[in-house]
């Protein structure tokens, strides 16, 4: 007689929660080539075959976890800003308060430099979106909203590296605000239209 382990029926929509959850913490800490399908199924209480029923392959696994992120920043920093100073103020504050999520989308960042990474057409196209946002953002403000976009962005991500380095030294908002004095000086108040 085989013993048949019980595991948790979960609705779907809290399950997929869950699946991202545990994939999100085992990426940040091994990164997405160190990620194994067994590992979340085993933080799920899944087999590897119902974990593959949620989210269809290991790639597809990453895209999920990459576009959840996405989906919560954009919703939480709809609500907190207006200007393009408050909307990059918030996004840092987000940031500050998940630590995990900044270490995991900066370690998949590097990752998918390689162009054979699953997730390199997603991090060119995040880019030139949060670019394209940026400078939509700083238009009527600034002569070159786009030159002032790839410096906020690289401001930020910078800030973020040396910030997840060494949390206890650097306090990443009062760094931001530092920062965002310097780069926000010189804007023009909005003009019509």
């Amino acid at each position: 007689m085989t013993l048949r382990r019980e595991r948790p029926r979960l609705p779907a929509a809290e399950r997929r929660r869950q699946i991202i959850d545990v994939t999100t913490r085992l990426i940040a800490e091994r990164g997405f080539w160190g990620l194994s399908m067994q590992d979340v199924a085993d933080g799920c209480g899944l087999t590897v075959p119902g974990l593959l029923h949620h989210v269809g392959s290991k790639d597809g696994l990453l895209l999920a976890v990459l576009d959840h992120r996405d989906e919560a920043d954009l919703i939480s920093v709809e609500v907190q800003a207006s200007s393009p100073r408050e909307v990059c103020a918030a996004l840092v504050r987000r940031n500050a308060g998940q630590p995990e999520i900044v270490r995991l989308f900066a370690v998949l960042q590097a990752e998918s430099l390689a162009p054979d990474h699953p997730a390199h057409d997603y991090f060119a196209a995040r880019q030139q979106k949060t670019l394209d946002g940026f400078s939509l953002l700083l238009k009527g403000h600034t002569a070159d909203p786009d030159g002032l976009a790839v410096k906020i962005a690289a401001m930020m991500d910078g800030l973020q590296v040396h910030w997840l380095r060494d949390p206890d030294e650097i306090d990443l908002v009062a760094q931001w605000e530092s920062a965002a004095e310097m780069i926000f000086r010189d804007l023009d108040p909005p003009t019509g239209g």
